[in-house]
């Protein structure tokens, strides 16, 4: 017997996402995506005139705002139309065209930015002070004038911008490879039955206690990118060389320090993470060396590192029960944050279920006018239960701030990001320990815990590490081959995990698989996001525990949650009392850690 993914259109609507809320008519999707047009000529009018008056900039800022705000509507909508199906060429060429029309506006308004940065700073300054509708743009525009150095002339500005149209092409080859076209083939079930492996059952299948499930499904994954790692590396090497051309461009010394320069993010703050991290393998080592001994292999092998170390009998967590567990997890929160995402989970925000074609993995997305959507692909396991609290964490946040902040100001920082999403998932894992009175279900819950910092601050710190490696290579002069990468990732594999994995002629292709290499140096802030997030939760957990309600920790955590982009977001963590310039949050989530693994040593001696 095999079990078969379902069609989109054989999944109930009560699962799905309420993208209607958007464009119930899709001809009101094209009338805004004319609208742009007729603001990005308007706004050209504005040319050679931005510097004569505070009224000019005040229409300028205005007119851009508007123009963001319905281009970004008009993208949001295409894209995750396209992410229900991705074989739907209707929602493939809406998204094509929206991406079209957005970089021939983005060429149109490169002006603004050199033209404003040609007049003074105290003229600009004087203007807002002189206008007070200006005001809300006034961290903008020093921000602005702070990468003064990196922005070109308006010719030079425009050009750029016209690439727009094909600087993402290597992240959609690899997308349309991943989610649309690439096939894994089937696994036959404990239960004996013959599943179709996808993106969506993979991890599922790892933590499987029957062994052969495990390697059928690790290497049927692995040969699939392998069969087509030469065209998987040629995306990803002309990625990087983007990327490092565009630092180039902007002159900065590095992709490394482009990408962190928009967040004015220190390079020390990548640094000492990796730093701090490899100073703490052989903590990690210690904990893969029991992981071996409890499996009772002779070798241990890449599909043995995800099976949970304590066997439970399986458990069906339906949707529904998902809901009222993260519920009440989240009771530390307090009654207006509950109450406002229980109003999520019956207003179509989240689609749930995986279907064919359906974008792997899980997102929390929307635009500042839309709701805050969570894609998943919910499978009726706990780790799923994780999946659905963290990307809620990612859309109260953005709740919050799109109400708090004006649209300038409506998003946030990736480094931000994470740590609304994984405040969460801390809160979840403390709140099921704390209940939990059956010894070997704490044990597991503890060895999740485990493996939570374990896949986050140590997994993702090994492939900022992979980034570095790879962006520095083209830097120097150097090739990206398929053969190179392999390489490099293997070793970097067998330093994390140390001598108690076996040799594998398989995990050195994994590199082809992370999407999240297409954003450059966006997976190291997964790391110090839950850092960050460790610190407040405990802050969190222990005023509720002390006063048996929310207490200053949440009331704090909570203006952080509505900050959005009006600072910087080292300076924003503050608010949530986590200073980032400082090693301190990354070397106690690491004594966090040490602590855990031996605490779950110790339980397993007895």
């Amino acid at each position: 017997m095999s079990k078969k993914l379902k069609q989109r259109n054989e999944i109930d609507d009560k699962y799905k996402w309420d993208l209607e809320s958007m464009y119930a008519d899709e001809k009101d999707w094209e009338s805004d995506l004319a609208a742009c047009g007729e603001t990005a000529k308007e706004l050209a009018g504005y040319k050679g005139k931005i510097g004569e008056n505070a009224e000019n900039l005040l229409a300028v800022m205005s007119l851009h705002d508007k123009l963001e705000r319905t281009g970004e509507n008009v993208i949001v909508y295409a894209m995750m139309r396209r992410d229900e199906d991705n074989r739907r060429e209707k929602y493939q060429a809406m998204c094509d065209k929206a991406m079209s029309v957005f970089t021939q506006l983005a060429a149109a308004t490169s002006f603004i930015t050199p033209e404003l940065l040609s007049c003074s700073e105290d003229t600009v300054m004087s203007f807002i002070d002189a206008e007070p509708a200006l005001e809300i743009y006034r961290f903008f525009i020093k921000d602005m004038f702070r990468e003064k150095d990196h922005v070109l002339s308006k010719e030079e500005e425009n050009i750029i911008a016209q690439f727009g149209e094909i600087t993402p092409a290597a992240g959609d080859v690899f997308k349309m490879l991943n989610d649309a076209d690439m096939k894994f083939g089937t696994v036959t079930d404990e239960d004996g039955e013959e599943v179709e492996l996808t993106h969506g059952n993979y991890i599922k299948f790892l933590e499987s206690h029957d062994r052969s499930v495990r390697k059928q499904a690790y290497e049927g994954c692995y040969k699939a990118y392998r069969a087509l790692i030469n065209t998987l590396a040629a995306a990803y090497n002309y990625s990087v060389k983007g990327d490092c051309l565009h630092a180039r461009m902007r002159k900065y010394d590095s992709a490394r320090q482009c990408a962190l320069s928009g967040g004015n993010i220190p390079e020390t703050v990548y640094d000492s993470l990796v730093s701090a991290v490899n100073d703490e393998l052989p903590t990690l080592h210690k904990y893969i060396e029991l992981r071996k001994k409890m499996l009772g292999v002779d070798e241990l092998s890449m599909y043995d590192v995800y099976v949970p170390l304590i066997e439970i009998p399986k458990r069906v967590i339906p949707y529904a029960e998902a809901l009222e567990i993260v519920e009440e997890a989240l009771q530390p929160m307090g009654e207006e944050y509950i109450a406002r995402m229980k109003k999520g989970f019956a207003d179509g925000w989240i689609d749930v279920y995986e279907n064919e074609g359906k974008t792997s993995g899980a997102y929390s997305f929307g635009s500042y006018d839309s709701k805050p959507f969570i894609l998943c692909n919910y499978a009726d396991t706990l780790q799923d239960v994780f999946t659905v609290i963290h990307e809620m964490g990612h859309s109260m946040n953005s709740l919050y701030t799109r109400e708090a902040q004006p649209f300038i100001y409506g998003s946030h920082s990736i480094f931000t990001a994470e740590v609304a999403s994984t405040v969460n998932e801390n809160l979840l894992m403390k709140y099921l320990l704390k209940k939990e009175k059956d010894p070997e279900m704490r044990k597991y819950l503890i060895n999740m815990h485990i493996e939570a910092f374990r896949t986050t601050l140590f997994r993702q710190t090994m492939f900022a590490e992979f980034e570095l490696y790879s962006h520095r290579t083209v830097e120097e002069g150097g090739q990206l081959t398929a053969a190179g990468m392999c390489e490099e990732y293997k070793k970097l594999n067998y330093k994390y995990f140390g001598r108690a994995l076996a040799d594998d002629e398989y995990i050195q292709y994994e590199w082809a698989r992370i999407p999240h290499f297409y954003s450059a140096f966006y997976v190291y802030q997964y790391a110090t996001g839950y850092s960050a997030a460790a610190a407040i939760s405990d802050s969190i957990l222990s005023d509720y525990e002390k006063n048996s309600k929310p207490g200053k920790a949440t009331e704090a955590y909570i203006e952080f949650l509505k900050s959005g982009d009006n600072d910087y977001p080292i300076e924003l963590l503050k608010i949530a009392g986590v200073d980032m310039s400082t090693t301190g949050p990354v070397n106690n989530a690491m004594k966090v850690f040490a602590e855990l693994v031996d605490e779950f040593c110790g339980l397993n001696e007895q």
